[in-house]
Order: C-alpha cells, then structure tokens, then sequence
C-alpha cells in the first residue's frame, strides 16, 4: 500500500472536483466460479482500490462533497469465518490504515442511502460493470440495471478520469515493476517456443512467472500460432517449424497495476523471408510511434503515422496500392491493420475502460465509427504522466479478405490476387509500455527483445 495520506489525498481531491453530493462506490465481491464457496481470484474495482485503498471484499464507500465525511461500510469476518481462514482484521482496522476512521456494517447502507434520498442530496455513482454491484444499486436506488449506466454521474466519471490518467511517481514505481516481470514473461516464452512445445505450456509457465512475484497476469494470456486472431485466449495448438507464436501478456502487481506487452517469436528460430518483410513493417511503424510522443500531440496523429508505415510497407511488397493518405482516408489500411495502436493502462491494462473510451482516451470528444479506427482506444492529446502502450501489428484475416475482396471494398488500394498468397500468414505485433514525460516519452521496464536479430538470439538461449 502506498502512505495512507496519498489515498486522503485522492479523496479530498476527489471530493473538489466533484464538489456536492455523496459519491456511492461499491467495491467487488468474491465471484463464484460454479458453486458459492469455489471463488474466482478476487479482484477489487480499481476506483475503489485507488481511493479507498482496501483490497478486500463485500465493501461500500461513501464520500459526502458537502459534509466531508468518509465512510466504509463493510461487514466483519466471525469465529465461523476465522476456522476457515484464520483471524482476520476488521473493517475499522482495514479503513484507518488508509485515512477512513468512520465504518459500519454493511446493512446500514441501507438507512444511510434513504435518508440521502429523502433529503434530495445528489448521489454520484459510476457504471457498474458487475451483475452484483448492479443488484445493489438497484435495491439502494431502484434504478433497473438497464438504466445505470446512462444514470451513472458524468460529473463523477470525468473526475476520476482526471486524477486516475495522471500517474505519480509511487505509481510508474509500480507500473515499472510489473513492466520488468513482463519482460521476463516475454524472455521465457522466446526460448521456449519451439517446434512441438503447446501453447497451453508456454502459457502456464508465463503465468507461473506473473504469480510467482507475488501479483496476477493483469488479463487473460494470448499465447497463440494463430496471431491474426487479436484476442485469442485458446492455448490447444502444438508449435510446428514455419509457425511465428505471439504472445500478448502482463504482470498485474500485489497492488493492482499493470503492465501488457506483446512479442512475435519464430518457432523454428529464424524468421523466413516473408516473415522477416511483414515483421520488419511492423517493427518501423512501431519505432517511428515511438519516437512522435511527447507532450500537446494528439495520439490520433501518431496513430495514422503508424498506419501509414504499414501501408506503405504493403505497398513495397505488393499488397497494396495507390496514394497513402488516400487510402488511409478510406480505411484500406484497417485491411492489415483492423485495431488501434495503444491504450492508457495503469490499474487496469486497459485503463479505466469500464467508464467509457470517449472519456478516458478521448476527453469526452466522439471517437470514430469506421471500421479499423473505430477501435483506437486513446486519441486525444498527450500529457505528462499519461502511461500508454504502443502496439502496431500486421494481421491477414481471411475472413476480412474475402469479404473485402467479394464486394470489392477498396479495391482501387488492395490487390486482392496477391493477398491470396498471404491469407494463411497469421499476424504479429510488438508492444511496450511508455510513461508521457515533460519532454517526451520513457519506456518502463527494461528493453524487451523486439529486433528480428534480439528475438533470434534470445530463441537460441532456450
């Protein structure tokens, strides 16, 4: 945990922005996996955690704009939890460690919501993203989870927003540090992929290093032959000479925060000719990426420079065709390149998602709705402190070609014949994790292998 006083910090900022009104935010429950007492890993919400600070379940808390005061309602464990789980604090000892002295038992929300209701006082909720959480606003506020989210508190969402994209120094620490188990994650699976090793090994021993530091994976593993699959979290494949394995994973910390790479491995030890051409268009789009942020640039900016590398890079060998900028505004790019470049990532791998991409990545301005762009998750202008990822890939969906190709979508930019040639080459990306400086950009964690020539050698260790 960080000093108790960076979390009454939080809170008083939090409280001035938001400025009247009681700010209700319940934390996560334990999730049952199939029956009540089998529980799935608890998480707590990451609101929750950043300004609350207790890592614990079954918890509500409360912050009174206009009173100032600040509440955890939660209930203590027994003498019939403690035979199961040995003595465990109560919430008043949780609470005080991170600046909260007033607590009470979780039935007691009840009267404390009424009464704000009856008295007319505002009450600033976030959306809900949890069936449980959306039960209890429900029973506390009568609103049908349906309407919840679009009855949730704009004013509440861009204030969290605006204190939780700004990263502090005891933050990028901990960002830092799960960005160097990631890396170690990545080195494993380099020299571990090999003709007649399954995904389903390299994926548990990628875990094992996540859990062994004492954190999480900070999302489902993709460790998969079939790249052109962005998120594919099936690990039943055996790696065969020719195949490139991707791997797209992170380390979460004990305290919550994150870090999310991505590396493309020959499993044979040495990219072939073609591997090498898409892996190298991939690998300039993605260092020229780097090199464009700092702060006042808008990421939308860096993202179609990185897309106009890719296309460029289709066009020298074939794939592609006609004036770049053309084709961008056409969306030919999303051809080879269908999703964004990065995201902001802090608590979460995708930050604060749960409120909303406009918001986070795009301060409150509409994102677009065409196909490829419309999942660029940030591209609104950098700021110091903002920590993102930068992650171009090229990918041949064959699906996608020959839908294009069937009604001739882009036709005057793609040559179809040749993506024939391609459609069974699966896909590949790099990632890294950047932290926005005052003058430009820091990579956090250690370098990860990315050239063809790093990633060969680290294979050749294993």
């Amino acid at each position: 945990m960080f000093p108790k006083e960076m979390y009454i910090t939080r809170r008083k900022k939090l409280k001035e922005t938001v400025g009247s009104g009681i700010i209700l935010m319940p934390g996560n429950n334990e999730s049952p996996m199939n029956y009540a007492d089998n529980t799935y890993h608890f998480r707590q919400d990451s609101s929750f955690l950043y300004f609350f600070g207790v890592n614990h379940p079954f918890l509500a808390g409360i912050i009174d704009c206009d009173s100032g005061e600040e509440m955890i309602f939660g209930n203590n464990f027994t003498i019939d939890d403690f035979v199961w789980m040995g003595p465990q604090p109560t919430i008043a000892e949780l609470a005080s460690k991170f600046g909260i002295e007033k607590t009470g038992d979780l039935t007691e929300i009840d009267a404390f919501i009424k009464k704000a209701v009856t008295a007319n006082r505002e009450l600033h909720f976030l959306p809900p993203y949890r069936p449980e959480n959306k039960i209890k606003l429900y029973e506390w506020l009568g609103i049908p989870p349906s309407e919840q989210a679009e009855k949730s508190s704009l004013k509440l969402i861009n204030a969290v927003v605006n204190q939780r994209n700004y990263k502090s120094a005891e933050e990028i620490i901990e960002i830092t540090k799960a960005a160097n188990t990631s890396v170690d994650m990545h080195t494993l699976a380099m020299r571990m992929a090999k003709p007649g090793t399954t995904e389903a090994k390299i994926a548990a021993a990628v875990q094992e290093v996540a859990v062994s530091t004492g954190g999480q994976t900070s999302f489902p593993i993709i460790a998969t032959i079939n790249g052109q699959t962005l998120h594919n979290h099936y690990h039943g494949n055996t790696l065969k000479d020719g195949d490139m394995f991707l791997l797209d994973a992170g380390a979460e910390t004990e305290m919550g925060y994150c870090a999310d790479l991505s590396s493309t491995i020959p499993v044979n030890g040495k990219f072939d000719s073609r591997q090498r051409d898409i892996y190298n268009i991939a690998l300039d789009s993605h260092n020229t990426t780097i090199e464009m942020l700092k702060p006042g640039i808008p990421f939308k900016e860096v993202y179609y420079k990185s897309a106009a590398v890719i296309f460029q890079g289709m066009k020298d060998i074939g794939l592609a065709k006609g004036d770049v900028n053309d084709a961008l505004e056409n969306g030919a790019h999303a051809m080879f390149f269908p999703c964004g470049l990065g995201h902001m990532m802090g608590m979460d791998a995708h930050d604060m998602e749960d409120l909303g991409e406009v918001y986070v990545g795009y301060g409150g301005e509409p994102k677009s709705t065409q196909f490829g762009v419309k999942s660029l998750r940030l591209g609104r202008p950098l700021e110091p402190g903002f920590v993102l990822t930068i992650e171009p890939g090229i990918y041949f969906i064959p699906e996608l070609i020959d839908l294009w190709k069937s009604n001739k979508h882009n036709a005057e930019y793609l040559n179809f014949d040749k993506l024939e040639e391609y459609r069974n080459f699966g896909g590949l990306r790099n990632e890294e994790d950047f932290l926005i400086t005052e003058t430009g950009y820091k990579l956090l964690g250690k370098p990860k292998p990315k050239s063809i020539e790093d990633v060969e050698k680290e294979w050749a260790k294993g």
